[in-house]
């Protein structure tokens, strides 16, 4: 019986980013992005907070129960369960639908459930991905914080609520982007400087996803890793 294909994200700039991993790890790293869209989406869409995060308690409660049982018919989960071979478990995976939870539980997004969000989310995120890539480097929390913080400005992209998302991010980013990244962490090295860029331009200069502009920065820090 054939397997499933390997799940890929929809975003155009996490897609290019998951084709610059090295073989052995682009099918890990398309499986985190993919999971982490599939709980955006949850949230993005939901008209009632109550049925998204009961949506949302379903994929996190699943996601931990992987560490126990064979996942269900739901091939997300599939591709979730053979992330073990990378020491994945899955109740780290279930952190991630935590940190998007947070959001359902306050509806004007203060300074500590942004921060709740990014660290349960982003943070999380990309130490998995820097397991998948095989290099756990410290940078890789502050990275994944501030990319999220900086997604979730652009998706609030007004002026007044995304730019004080895009300031809060833009400290861990710096942080994260001080010296030359590894060759083996360029796929996530990709995003934080697209991120830090966000955040220091604001709202009013935000570029559509996979513009020129912007995919010329991400093969420049894929060349030099600045």
């Amino acid at each position: 019986m054939a397997s499933e294909p390997t799940p890929l994200p929809d975003h155009p700039e996490r897609r290019l980013a998951v084709a610059h991993a090295h073989g052995l790890a682009r099918q890990g790293l398309a499986t985190l992005f993919a999971l982490d869209e599939r709980l955006g989406e949850i949230v993005m869409r939901a008209k009632e907070p109550q049925i998204g995060m009961i949506r949302l308690v379903w994929w996190r409660d699943a996601l931990a129960a992987l560490d126990r049982a064979p996942p269900p018919a739901e091939p997300l989960l599939a591709a979730a369960a053979a992330l073990r071979p990378d020491r994945i478990a899955g109740r780290e995976l279930a952190t991630i639908a935590e940190g998007w939870e947070a959001l359902l539980d306050d509806a004007e997004i203060d300074a500590d459930t942004a921060t709740r969000h990014a660290q349960h989310r982003g943070a999380q995120l990309f130490r998995l991905a820097g397991r998948v890539l095989g290099d756990e480097n410290e940078r890789l929390g502050d990275a994944g914080e501030g990319w999220a913080l900086a997604d979730l400005g652009r998706h609030f992209a007004q002026p007044g609520r995304g730019d004080a998302l895009l300031d809060q991010a833009r400290a861990p980013l710096e942080r994260a982007m001080a010296g030359r990244w590894p060759s083996s962490l360029r796929p996530l090295g990709m995003l934080t400087a697209l991120a830090l860029q966000d955040a220091r331009h604001g709202v009013e200069a935000l570029r559509p996803p996979a513009s020129p502009l912007r995919l010329i920065r991400l093969l420049a820090h894929r060349w030099t890793g600045h």
